[in-house]
């Protein structure tokens, strides 16, 4: 059986790794470790610096993920600065920003970000949805209001269940080429 680590401290990150890649039959161990995450509106230099600083700490292959979420209606905000933006805004909040606005959708786009000493390579997905009232107040701001296939990735986890099917992950992308290398 093959054997990834991923680098995060986050819960439902692992959770959703574990159940696209054992579709696979790979493994996944969670590290978790902290480490200064750069800022910039790239999601992709993010994932890809965070890949070289856990690789660096652990010193065996790691992947890593980042997540980026746009919302159209106002120019693409909060972009990668998501992380922070949740710290900062509540689910009212992004409703008021988007209350004379037309345009509720709203994009999570996730990252995937595989570093070994010769390689580093980049997976990424979007997944759309729209922007709705709060229904939970499970999770970070935006996931209580971030509605995808009719339920608030809020409801999902106060529920048990992960954001989408193990096959939608990226995650899933991630395994299939894993396995295969």
């Amino acid at each position: 059986m093959k054997k990834i680590t991923l680098v995060t401290t986050n819960k439902r990150k692992f959770k959703e790794a574990k159940l696209g890649c054992e579709l696979y039959g790979i493994k996944v161990v969670q590290a978790e470790l902290e480490f200064d995450e750069i800022q910039s509106p790239d999601f992709i230099k993010i994932a890809k610096n965070k890949a070289m600083q856990a690789y660096n700490i652990v010193n065996e292959p790691v992947v890593v993920t980042d997540t980026a979420w746009k919302i159209p209606a106002l120019n693409g905000f909060p972009g990668a600065y998501m992380k922070e933006v949740a710290r900062w805004l509540e689910a009212d909040d992004f409703l008021r920003l988007l209350s004379n606005k037309k345009d509720k959708r709203i994009c999570f786009i996730e990252s995937i970000c595989y570093k070994d000493s010769n390689t580093t390579k980049l997976f990424s997905k979007e997944y759309w949805g729209k922007i709705v009232g709060p229904r939970s107040k499970t999770g970070i701001s935006i996931e209580q209001i971030a509605e995808f296939n009719g339920h608030t990735l809020s409801e999902k986890l106060d529920n048990g269940l992960t954001s989408h099917l193990p096959q939608d992950y990226v995650w899933y992308e991630f395994a299939e080429w894993f396995s295969k290398n």
